[in-house]
């Protein structure tokens, strides 16, 4: 079907739709204390009223101080130890955004040779799959005989949790654009690499950006499960040492630093979705939807 220029099919990347006014209108990201607080309170109030429950019982003590900690010993304890987990916090950071990186280039790289490749795509799609099935704890103590005892281990172990995710996500976007789009820009003589770098990649940034978050949590997971199996330093480390201590105040420390930095992360690849895909209809109905609460 030959489609021309006046068929008026634009690209996913170009310039939003004329408002009620008739002007085109530019996406800018812009912070509205008003949307920020209508987006945040929901899950504030959540975390107050787990937090409130959480005191209740131990208040009560109808649980074991040494099964389940109050929050204030939990306070208490991060405080009098800070300095401990807050070395120990950055060895895990440093692992976990390493491994990040790692994992999304090379999963962005493997997405687009296997869109550009069906063959590829059918010889090495079953190998990535069976390496997501597989355990990851399964698999850390082989990484840690075969590369020894330091950083090593625990990076690989966060780039195949992460890496999995982007992949499909990646692939699933790359082959998301409309096929009329790809018929016109081939039509006006765009090159493939200009078709990528205009219309594929830009197409692909809602589903690829999805990808991240979610990797970006499993990451954190990744490093951790990898401090599991053999280290001397990180948060994984931090809670092997408090379980064999029964400390379940520091064991509780550290499960909550490790769940802060996995919603820093998320929220850092969120903030830059914003920046990169201000223009996709989900960005726009996030922003209506906050407003409208």
């Amino acid at each position: 079907m030959a489609v021309t220029a006046s068929a008026g099919v634009r690209p996913s990347s170009s310039a939003p739709p004329p408002d009620s006014s008739g002007t085109r209108r530019s996406w800018r990201p812009s912070f509205s204390p008003r949307r920020t607080a209508a987006a945040l309170w929901r899950p504030v109030a959540l975390v107050i009223v787990l937090l409130a429950a959480w005191w209740a019982v131990t208040a009560a003590e109808l649980v074991a101080p040494y099964i389940l900690p109050s929050p204030a010993d939990t306070w208490l304890t991060a405080q009098e130890n800070a300095a401990y987990l807050a070395q120990h916090t950055w060895v895990t950071t440093w692992e976990t955004v390493v491994g990040f990186v790692i994992a999304a280039v090379f999963g962005v790289f493997v997405a687009v040779a296997m869109m550009y490749s069906s063959s590829l795509e059918k010889t090495v799609y079953p190998l990535i799959l069976f390496a997501q099935v597989i355990p990851k704890i399964a698999i850390a103590p082989l990484f840690v005989v075969w590369l020894g005892f330091g950083p090593s281990p625990k990076i690989l172990v966060a780039v195949l949790m992460a890496f999995f995710p982007i992949v499909i996500s990646g692939l699933a976007g790359l082959r998301s654009v409309d096929p009329e789009i790809l018929e016109l820009t081939s039509t006006m003589g765009a090159s493939r690499f200009k078709t990528f770098m205009k219309i594929r990649f830009p197409a692909s940034l809602p589903q690829l950006m999805s990808g991240l978050k979610v990797a970006a949590t499993l990451a954190v997971t990744g490093a951790v499960v990898g401090e599991f199996v053999g280290a001397n330093e990180g948060l994984g480390y931090v809670i092997l040492q408090a379980n064999g201590n029964v400390d379940t105040a520091m064991l509780f420390a550290a499960l909550i630093i490790m769940s802060l930095l996995g919603i820093v992360l998320f929220a850092i690849i969120e903030i830059a979705e914003k920046l990169l895909i201000p223009w996709h209809s989900s960005r726009r109905t996030s922003n209506s939807a906050s407003t409208a609460a």
